[in-house]
């Protein structure tokens, strides 16, 4: 794999960690610039609705130069956020810090996965996007937990300050490996609209939202269900969603693996399983071990679900690929937002802190539903004895020295 994939994994390290740091740092913010915990809570908010924004607003904006000066400027506007969000004299610019880093997250790893892919040979697409993941992913392992633990000890402030440090890390990195990779000749904001008329795009979109939903649906409420139910101590949420994290970095790994040689049966395979251990977790949840056990898998076969889905709206937008790539990392933070509410409504409405897994089993299952249907149409689509595979690229590839 070319080293040009680490600076992207180190960029994509460093949002990952700005992007979930806040929710165990919520107190001390909150006490510093003296507001509630809710108040504090639009810190998350405005971060998810920032990628929602972010990720089609900022690839529209870079369409005219080449996806190597795009994302050197989305970790520009990433440090930039970070630093306002550490010097930040009031919560209200603080907020604001949040929002413009997360107008960077949805663009960089939307254009980051096209130059991931197209580094690699057509055969390890899907590995080489899931190796820019694996950045996101140990920043749930490595990242976040570390990043609590100095804003706790020293304070939040240091915490942001050290983000932007990743950000200025990764910056250096993408200006130093990666290589100037201009776009297809030809390639205007019309042809990535255009893609967007495709119906496996937005099928691929709908299961990114309802499959990575189904995880967010019964993580979102993990901690009142494993101190409540599990009968874990506060202080053990920590390392369950550690473990949590390692079976994202596991899931993403492996799903990178087999999606390049078996991209519908690997999505199969996981939406599926993910749907049954996110019904089953309704039972082990009572369990300390088990309850552990299904939270690590839960992180891997939601995250095996993640480079087969972008590698699929790559290969469906071939040519023109930049704005979907985005638009399906906006979608995670859809199915977040969509999932947060519907397991919110079933615990208010008095069906328990298990509850929200039967909301998830639900999405994972009816996002299984949608690849069989996306299936069905590309065989109905297909010519008869036409073997099915990824598109043939219709931009000319050169090699990349390395």
């Amino acid at each position: 794999m070319p080293l040009a994939l680490l600076a992207l994994a180190i960029g994509a390290f460093g949002i990952g960690t700005t992007e979930f740091v806040i929710m165990g740092l919520l107190p001390e913010v909150a006490g510093d610039f003296g507001v509630s915990i809710p108040t504090a809570g639009y810190l998350v908010t405005g971060y998810a609705l920032g990628v929602m924004l972010g990720a089609p607003l900022m690839t529209v904006l870079g369409t005219r130069i080449s996806r190597k000066r795009m994302l050197m400027l989305l970790m520009g506007l990433f440090i930039a956020g970070n630093l306002l969000s550490a010097l930040a004299p009031s919560f209200g610019l603080m907020l604001t810090g949040r929002v413009v880093a997360s107008l960077a997250h949805g663009a960089f790893f939307g254009i980051g996965s096209v130059v991931a892919a197209d580094l690699v040979a057509p055969d390890k697409k899907a590995g080489a996007i899931a190796l820019m993941f694996t950045g996101l992913t140990v920043a749930n392992v490595v990242g976040v937990p570390l990043g609590t633990l100095v804003g706790q000890s020293i304070g939040w402030r240091v915490t942001f300050g050290i983000v932007a440090a990743l950000g200025v890390v990764g910056l250096a990195g993408i200006a130093r490996l990666v290589p100037d990779m201009p776009k297809a000749e030809g390639v205007r904001l019309r042809h990535e609209l255009a893609a967007l008329k495709n119906v496996q795009i937005l099928l691929a979109m709908a299961m990114t939202v309802l499959g990575f939903g189904g995880v967010f649906a019964a993580i979102t409420y993990i901690a009142p269900m494993m101190t409540h139910v599990a009968g874990f101590a506060d202080g053990s949420v920590t390392w369950l969603l550690v473990l949590f994290g390692l079976g994202m970095v596991g899931g993403n790994l492996i799903g990178g693996r087999y999606a390049d040689r078996a991209l519908m049966p690997m999505l199969y395979l996981s939406l599926g399983a993910l749907a049954v251990v996110l019904a089953l977790f309704t039972l082990t949840a009572h369990n300390k071990i088990a309850a552990a056990v299904t939270i690590a898998l839960i992180g891997a076969l939601g995250f095996a679900t993640v480079p087969p889905l972008q590698k699929r709206v790559l290969d469906q937008a071939h040519g023109a690929p930049t704005l979907a790539s985005a638009l399906n990392i906006g979608a995670f933070n859809l199915g977040n937002a969509l999932s947060a509410w519907l397991g919110g409504l079933v615990i208010g409405a008095g069906l328990g802190y298990t509850a929200p897994n039967w909301v998830g089993a639900v999405l994972a299952a009816s996002a299984l539903v949608l690849a069989f249907v996306s299936a069905a149409l590309e065989r109905r689509d297909t010519p008869p004895g036409t073997v099915l595979a990824g598109p043939v690229p219709t931009e000319r590839r050169t090699a990349v020295p390395h």
